[in-house]
């Protein structure tokens, strides 16, 4: 049987020896390993949790140890965090158990000269925390935006950002909910299944389920289930993962059985068999995107879903000058900063900069501009972001509707009016809603 604890080192040094992705660095290490249910979950918790917590895990360092994190041997650091993410955060986890394999791990790892260092840090940090005299081992600078995000572990722009557009107290609550493990939600394929039927299966299995308001086709699996693909009615096309704030999105276009449709960012297809779904398959959907390997994604969804009415487009969407006023909705779930899914992406908070947000908003304006004109007068067009920051949400749709008289915001329907903000459109705010964080707007071509 493989070492989760072992497992999980070599997919952090993949990630910050080598810049790979966290949820694919883990897969490269799951693929060859073999691990029971309980050290695959260990394994997971460790490589998510530590990349979600690594300046707090880093300022602990600064604090116990001799050196700082940032001088220690790279490989060191990331077995220190390992240890310290056990000891504060994986309260089943016995403080000896957690010093014992960080210690075993260095020497496995020709770091047995550092060994000791590993054993004193740790061993400092359990025992701090042990004292019901002591304070909390780590130590908080006094300023807000630092001390949130030395606390909750995420960079101080982003602290800044939440913190002008929600005030302390929900800064403090979403960075909460986004350090927790992610849920995974499916969404019911209503031509294959009903959500009764899916829930009797799931729960005959021993997999228990939620139902979620607002959301007909969702339901909300908890607790651990072991590999996806196995669950009942996958093979039959029954259902697919996709979060719940995503759902929201198609239902808000709103399509129609027989209209046009294109998605402007199909790929990976989530959205794109969503708006087949609701259009009982009939009628046409092209599905756009650059990037023809995810488009492969979508294909291999769109036949274990069984849905005949999706058209494939490779190219960049501001250059299909075919489509120009063919289309009765248009989807642009645009590109960007992803700022509402830290929880499941827990790598985008060290990657992405304002800069990047900048870049973005600029292609978002580009792409909004673009697709607008695919739409026939009469109309809908939903932009759409997994975002919460304004400059890729509020400031790209008032630039916009500045810009194109003929075009204004078209009210949600009251089935969803739960995530209505003051300007027109919806907006998902996980610590509020439970779910990842989206902002969706409904625009209409009201003609020349």
């Amino acid at each position: 049987m493989a070492n989760p604890r072992q497992l999980a080192f070599l997919a952090l040094r993949d990630v910050h020896s080598h810049g790979a992705f966290t949820d694919i660095a883990l897969d490269r290490v799951l693929r060859n390993a073999t691990l029971n249910r309980a050290d695959r979950a260990l394994l997971t918790d460790l490589v998510y949790g530590t990349t979600r917590q690594a300046r707090t895990l880093d300022a602990l360092i600064d604090q116990l140890g001799k050196k700082k994190a940032h001088q220690q041997p790279p490989d060191l650091r990331l077995i220190l965090h390992l240890g310290l993410y056990q000891l504060r955060y994986l309260q089943r986890i016995p403080p000896y158990s957690a010093v014992n394999t960080s210690v075993e791990l260095a020497k496995a790892n020709q770091l047995k000269g550092l060994a000791g260092v590993v054993n004193g840090v740790l061993r400092q940090y359990a025992r701090l925390k042990s004292n019901p005299q002591s304070y909390d081992p780590l130590q908080l600078p006094p300023h807000p935006i630092q001390r949130l995000g030395t606390l909750y572990s995420f960079p101080d722009w982003i602290i800044e950002v939440w913190l002008n557009q929600l005030g302390i107290e929900e800064t403090e609550a979403l960075c909460q909910w986004f350090n927790q493990p992610p849920t995974l939600d499916l969404r019911i394929n209503p031509l294959k299944a009903s959500i009764d039927t899916v829930e009797t299966a799931m729960q005959a299995a021993g997999v228990q389920v939620q139902r979620l308001p607002q959301l007909p086709q969702a339901l909300r699996l908890k607790g651990s289930t072991g590999s996806i693909q196995k669950l009942p009615g996958f093979n039959e096309g029954w259902w697919t993962i996709q979060d719940s704030s995503a759902q929201l999105v198609s239902h808000l276009l709103n399509p129609q059985p027989n209209d046009v449709v294109i998605d402007a960012c199909a790929a990976p297809g989530g959205k794109t068999t969503h708006l087949a779904e609701l259009m009982c398959d009939r009628g046409t959907i092209w599905a756009c995107d650059q990037a023809a390997s995810r488009l492969k994604k979508l294909q291999a969804n769109t036949q274990r879903l069984q849905l005949q009415s999706i058209q494939i487009c490779t190219g960049d969407s501001r250059d299909f000058p075919q489509f120009t006023q063919t289309a009765d909705a248009v989807l642009l779930d645009a590109p960007c900063s992803g700022l509402g899914t830290l929880h499941r992406r827990p790598d985008i908070r060290w990657r992405c900069t304002p800069a990047r947000v900048q870049e973005l908003s600029v292609l978002q304006g580009e792409l909004l501009t673009q697709t607008a004109t695919w739409v026939k007068p009469g109309g809908v067009l939903v932009y759409a972001t997994c975002t919460l920051h304004t400059q890729e949400n509020e400031a790209v749709i008032q630039a916009f509707l500045e810009r194109h008289p003929h075009w204004c915001t078209d009210a949600p329907p009251p089935t969803l009016s739960a995530f209505s903000t003051p300007q027109g459109g919806l907006k998902v705010l996980p610590h509020q809603h439970q779910m990842d964080g989206f902002f969706m707007v409904r625009l209409k071509n009201i003609g020349d």
